[in-house]
């Protein structure tokens, strides 16, 4: 009689690797017009819900005024306390900045981001998956009748500040119909770096791995980002300023030199002075660039 085999070992991290995330299915359900928060001289904002696998994904749209079709660019806020965020947080000024000049802009609220619904989210693939799931659905649903009938659902960019860069990181290494992504004073892609960082700048309060266990060398490199940036297709510019103190300059530094070596098309800025998030005339130069880079992009019939 044959010995019984042992079960194979489950994979800890099935679901959160990347190649997992490239091979799974996105953007099931509707996206919804809550009610209507504003209109303006150049577009109309709306609070909006979607369905991300199961879990309830509040957020506003800003939509131009006009026929369209216009193209999409997904807003991905940074990290802010959850108890105090509201649905029109800092990165308003960003989403209205496109909108003016013709974009319909998008900014999800991340699950546990109130209203939207709590969800599982180690290493913050939550979030990514919040907004693949988005992606999917506007390229489902742009051009059609219902709330993204003005949307160009081949035009699709990303913009991603500080966490929101991280994981915009991780959804152009998933996705590589994603055309264009502005990363700003993003997070790492190496997940090591993040989990360090974090918990050093919060005094241990937040950065401990979510089991407990730290995960192998081997299984970062599964999960991180930073070890497959060889998939991204997308245009990427990337801003950071000189005396960030909470994201290190050198992260960037570091991406744009591996996205150069790569081949892939990318632009570099470092703002002189500026710190995490900007402000002044540092944020309406950012601002400015940002616009050219995603016309450039995105809209490349409008030069």
């Amino acid at each position: 009689m044959q010995p019984a085999l042992a079960p194979p070992t489950p994979d800890r991290y099935a679901g959160l690797t990347i190649d997992d995330l490239s091979t799974r299915s996105y953007g099931e359900g509707e996206l919804r017009v809550e009610q209507v928060l504003a209109t303006g001289a150049a577009f109309t904002r709306t609070l909006i819900s979607y369905e991300s696998d199961g879990i309830k994904i509040y957020g506003f749209m800003n939509v131009p005024l006009g026929d369209g079709p216009f193209p999409v660019v997904i807003i991905n806020h940074g990290y802010v306390d959850p108890a105090i965020y509201r649905t029109l947080t800092y990165t308003t000024r960003y989403a209205d900045a496109l909108a003016n000049a013709g974009f319909i802009a998008i900014h999800p609220n991340f699950r546990g981001y109130p209203p939207s619904q709590e969800g599982p989210n180690e290493f913050r693939t939550g979030f990514a998956i919040d907004v693949l799931n988005l992606v999917a659905l506007v390229r489902k649903l742009g051009g059609q009748p219902g709330p993204l009938e003005k949307a160009n659902p081949a035009a699709i960019g990303l913009w991603g500040h500080s966490m929101g860069g991280g994981v915009t990181l991780r959804a152009l290494t998933v996705d590589a119909e994603i055309r264009a992504a502005v990363l700003y004073g993003a997070m790492s892609g190496d997940e090591q770096r993040n989990h360090d960082r974090i918990l050093v700048f919060t005094n241990g309060l937040r950065g401990q791995w979510t089991e407990g266990e730290a995960p192998s060398a081997a299984d970062l490199q599964r999960i991180s980002p930073s070890y497959h940036l060889d998939r991204i297709a997308a245009a990427v510019s990337i801003h950071h300023g000189e005396f960030d103190q909470q994201v290190p300059l050198s992260w960037s530094v570091e991406l744009c030199d591996q996205l150069q070596a790569l081949g892939k098309t990318v632009e570099c800025y470092v703002y002189a002075g500026a710190p995490h998030t900007f402000g002044g005339e540092t944020d309406a130069l950012f601002i400015r660039r940002t616009i050219d880079f995603f016309q450039r992009e995105l809209q490349p019939d409008a030069q």
